[in-house]
């Protein structure tokens, strides 16, 4: 990466005040970064900045934070991308802010992928959970890159979704500086991402995780995809955030419906309400695709839910099929009620659910409670 390249673009980046939207405006005058910072006050000042901005940019100081940003960057192993770049997702760079410069840690080429955004629930039900990686797994599984926030709960299981399809691919997107692991918990998912896949953030190196740079996040994962799919959000969720800014921007909006009683579906049952499309399967997304981009996308060859199921039971035993016949794929069941309901003794039916666990077919929640994993 060449330093003299990127320094303009990383000071714009680094201007207290200037923001995404501003710092676009004067890229579009001045035509560079370079030109923007030998501007007159003046002349800085008749783009109707505020003081303190005109000010920052007329010193030249935020031309010294970069090279000191530089630095870190090429240290961290990741690469930066300004809006004028090929690699630069070019749905992203539609929209009404985008940011002039990003980021990047893995495969940039990615960005240029056709991408579809699932986002939800910090603290979904088992039900989301298996709903988001399912369907990570199968838009992964047909070509898409799948887009989220590498936040825990949804975002977390639609990335590990379509990193379990056969060369998966799938885009986290930060709200913080791309050097934070935010939530710590989801460190093994960021390494894998950034190995198989692409994270990207416009904060600069070290940015805190703070509150109001998630709506800046939900900004770019709604600009760069076709279209973005809530699996849960409750009524003030980030999530709701993300698929207003989609329609804003034009782009698909599709939702999971969800129990009425529970409060994480208020956000998919409200979007459905307003016209969002109804989504059960990887299907009802692809259908709504342009047809150039679904003639584009991988054919798998399809196996009912029967014939999956089938597939999978087939070989039980006489007590994995009784367990697995007690188990749902919406609530869990304790281990108390499985030993009441089985008529096996509990030995018996905690080996039964651990060879169960093993073939992949039943998760364990907190608490010793398990429910089927959707197939």
């Amino acid at each position: 990466m060449d330093s003299v390249d990127y320094l303009g673009w990383v000071a714009l980046a680094l201007t207290p005040g200037l923001g995404a939207r501003m710092a676009g405006k004067l890229l579009r005058e001045f035509g560079s970064p370079t030109a923007i910072f030998e501007a007159s006050l003046t002349t800085l000042e008749a783009q109707r900045l505020p003081a303190a901005v005109a000010q920052a940019l007329h010193s030249k100081q935020p031309l010294s934070d970069a090279a000191r940003e530089l630095a870190s960057v090429q240290a961290s192993g990741c690469r930066l991308l300004t809006w004028d770049e090929p690699e630069y997702p070019a749905r992203l760079r539609e929209i009404y802010d985008p940011p002039p410069l990003l980021y990047v840690l893995g495969n940039a080429e990615l960005l240029s992928r056709h991408i579809v955004a699932i986002v939800g629930a910090r603290r979904p039900t088992p039900y989301g959970n298996q709903i988001a990686e399912r369907l990570g797994r199968d838009l992964a599984q047909r070509g898409l890159a799948v887009a989220s926030g590498l936040a825990r709960g949804i975002d977390a299981c639609a990335h590990k979704g379509a990193l379990s399809a056969t060369g998966g691919l799938t885009i986290g997107v930060l709200g913080c500086g791309i050097d934070v692991i935010y939530p710590k918990e989801n460190k093994k998912i960021f390494a894998e991402i950034q190995e198989r896949g692409v994270i990207v953030s416009e904060f600069p190196m070290g940015t805190f995780p703070a509150p109001q740079n998630f709506p800046i996040r939900n900004r770019m994962i709604a600009g760069m995809s076709l279209g973005v799919v809530v699996v849960e959000g409750a009524q003030y969720s980030g999530s709701l955030i993300t698929a207003r800014l989609a329609m804003e921007f034009g782009r698909e909006v599709f939702a999971v419906p969800g129990n009425v009683t529970q409060p994480m579906s208020f956000g998919p049952n409200l979007l459905i309400k307003q016209g969002a499309k109804l989504v059960a399967g990887w299907e009802d997304v692809i259908e709504e695709l342009p047809t150039p981009v679904r003639a584009e996308l991988l054919p798998v060859e399809e196996k009912s839910q029967e014939e999956r199921t089938a597939l999978v039971t087939g070989e039980f035993s006489a007590s994995e099929r009784v367990l697995y016949g007690l188990l749902g794929t919406d609530e869990a069941k304790p281990i108390d009620d499985l030993v009441e309901l089985s008529g096996l003794s509990s030995s018996e039916v905690l080996a039964t659910l651990f060879d169960l666990e093993m073939k992949g077919v039943v998760r364990q929640l907190p608490g010793k409670q398990f429910l089927k994993v959707l197939l």
